[in-house]
């Protein structure tokens, strides 16, 4: 897992740009923190930051193809290749030598065999671009489900692309702008695909490839989403279920460092971590690490509510027991969520004031504790949007709301997360007028309905539920997996996820919704597939959310902050505010509801004074 960057100029020598490269580059140091390069020629610059994962010694980047002592393709590559080891095997078969045992001189030498259709024999996640000195053409690649980010910004002759917003912003023609539907797409809780926030800015959509080339840069569609008739019945259906999940995890397994599972003891991350257990003791690797975070007395005191009804800590315990993991409890204490250092290294690991607050924090420390011991951790992330596990899935008004689901609950159950009327409640009513956020959403949601492959004569239920499963995997889990990929990387920890392994991922889409909640429940087909392998208490848990604390010195300790911001008249984030309204939350708000619109003025403005962020709206 790396942080790779690039730019393409065709009208002017690059060769001497090694300083803008190296600071672009720079800006992603904790995605790579084990070794830098940078790579010049005549109209392109590549930069590369690794974190050593597979051959640890020989993956060096960017690295070179050579033919005849001339060099005939060079890569800056992020992610891991799962099926590498067999494509090497393959592709030794038409000729091909290696160099190394790592899996990114396996891309290059794939994309030499079979051209831009070498994308259909990767299995993984991978965002990574390749230039062919010969033609003076540029690749950029980005896996099916957009596991991996991947940004670019076109310029008027080439093109610049990173990571992350960051690199790109680092190069002196790119400047941090945004407009009214930037700030639309930075609150709307829907991943509009190909938007970025920044004016200017775009992210290669899931899927896609993208050639640059001096006539300009041509974007193309390599794997989507289809509809195909379902005709398993339901016993084959779970077994090949259960058959991916096991191929996919000992795939996942594949490291030269040590490698541990998150573990929350809700059904997604205790599959993975039995089947992870069985994995390592099998090639006698075991026993498996597993963590969960926690927070100081949250167990003693716990409290159900809307979202979660049982703590975390006695099913994790319990499934590390079952299948004799070594496991350790991460407890974070409210100084640590409230510590403004680690708010700001959140933030400037996401480059922009999203997500979810506190609960981003508390991943960020999760996963730092994590790095001490492990370099690569498994996730039961996705498995709800596979499944069909959320809450609003199984409700009827929510299934049929002419708008995104998650948005209905989030609304009418949840209150926007606290805050009545969102976290947006207290922005100012010119700015929300300006980016009108409804009609946005809306937008999105006509543009979602048309994307959906359909089956004829699909009956009514299932065709909405084809929906529905179709708008998580194509614009809501792409906002946590890049929540996950910001958090990880901020610390240099790789996260994978077997629940996006594209071949369970097709074939559950297209299993029809009735199998899927065959028993009544969420994730039927998952816990059918995987009972075998757990405890009957985690196999029968309710679904419950990454938790969040309920210690009530959290919302005291933001309320204090916010006090003080309001009181700043050189914050830069009051012009966006609605000062009555947010005085009057901080003053006589109860806790649980200042945090949600709390939590984002914090970030908007801390985002305003560490990014030097240009509002055009």
């Amino acid at each position: 897992m790396c942080g790779i960057t690039g730019w393409v100029s065709f009208d002017r020598d690059l060769s001497t740009e090694h300083a803008t490269l190296a600071a672009m580059t720079r800006t992603m140091e904790c995605r790579g923190p084990d070794a830098a390069g940078v790579w010049l020629d005549t109209h392109v610059g590549l930069g590369h930051r690794r974190l050593a994962v597979i051959d640890l010694d020989g993956g060096r980047q960017p690295m070179a193809a050579q033919h005849d002592g001339r060099t005939v393709l060079v890569t800056t590559y992020s992610g891991e290749i799962y099926n590498y080891r067999e494509l090497r095997a393959q592709l030794r078969s038409h000729g091909h030598e290696f160099r190394t045992e790592s899996d990114t001189e396996v891309a290059l030498h794939a994309y030499l065999e079979w051209g831009e259709d070498f994308t259909a024999h990767l299995n993984g996640m991978y965002a990574f671009a390749l230039w062919d000195p010969r033609t003076e053409e540029l690749l950029l690649v980005r896996d099916r489900m957009g596991i991996k980010p991947l940004y670019y910004w076109p310029t008027p002759d080439g093109v610049l692309f990173g990571s992350e917003p960051k690199a790109i912003l680092a190069h002196p023609e790119a400047r941090a702008a945004v407009d009214a539907t930037g700030f639309a797409e930075l609150l709307a809780m829907v991943k509009a695909p190909g938007r970025a926030v920044y004016r200017g800015m775009r992210e290669l959509r899931p899927g896609h490839t993208l050639r640059v080339r001096r006539g300009g840069l041509t974007e193309r569609r390599y794997w989507a989403l289809e509809a195909r008739e379902h005709t398993d019945d339901l016993s084959t259906t779970v077994a090949t279920v259960r058959d991916l999940l096991d191929d996919i995890v000992a795939r996942q397994l594949i490291a030269d460092v040590p490698l541990c599972t998150l573990l929350s003891g809700g059904l997604d991350s205790s599959v993975i971590t039995a089947l992870a257990a069985r994995g390592l003791a099998a090639a006698g690797r075991g026993p498996v690490r597993s963590f969960a975070v926690d927070f100081t007395g949250q167990a003693e005191n716990f409290t159900p509510d809307a979202l979660r009804g049982t703590p975390d800590g006695p099913y994790a315990h319990a499934l590390a027991a079952h299948v004799g993991a070594a496991h350790r409890d991460i407890v974070l204490d409210t100084a640590d969520l409230m510590d403004r250092r680690n708010r700001e290294a959140v933030l400037a690991a996401r480059d922009l004031p999203i997500g979810l607050g506190e609960g981003d924090t508390s991943l960020y420390l999760l996963f730092k504790a994590i790095r001490e011991q492990s370099t690569v951790a498994l996730s039961g992330e996705s498995a709800d949007e596979v499944f069909g596990g959320y809450l609003w899935f199984h409700d009827p008004k929510a299934v049929a709301h002419d708008g995104f689901p998650w948005l209905y609950t989030f609304a009418h159950a949840f209150s926007g997360s606290g805050t009545p009327g969102g976290p947006q409640a207290l922005l100012a009513p010119g700015l929300l007028a300006a980016i009108d956020l409804p009609g946005y959403r809306d937008a999105q949601y006509r543009q979602a309905l048309a994307d959906v492959p359909r089956l004829p004569g699909e009956d009514p239920q299932e065709r909405r539920m084809r929906e529905i499963g179709h708008f998580h995997l194509t614009r809501f889990v792409q906002l946590l997996l890049d929540r996950k990929d910001r958090a990880s990387m901020a610390v240099g920890l790789e996260v994978r996820v077997p629940f996006c392994d594209h071949r369970l991922v097709e074939y559950v889409f297209n299993t029809p919704w009735a199998m899927k909640s065959f028993d009544g429940r969420e994730k039927s087909l998952l816990r059918a597939a995987t009972r075998d392998v757990l405890p009957e208490a985690v196999a029968q848990r309710i679904k419950s959310p990454y938790p969040s604390t309920q210690d009530p010195r959290y919302a005291e300790a933001l309320r204090a902050e916010l006090r003080g911001l309001l009181a700043d008249r050189e914050a830069p984030v009051r012009d966006l505010l609605d000062l009555p309204a947010a005085a009057k939350a901080v003053e006589h708000a109860p806790g649980q509801e200042l945090r949600g619109g709390g939590e984002l003025v914090l970030l908007l403005d801390g985002w305003l004074r560490q990014h030097r962020v240009s509002l055009e709206l």
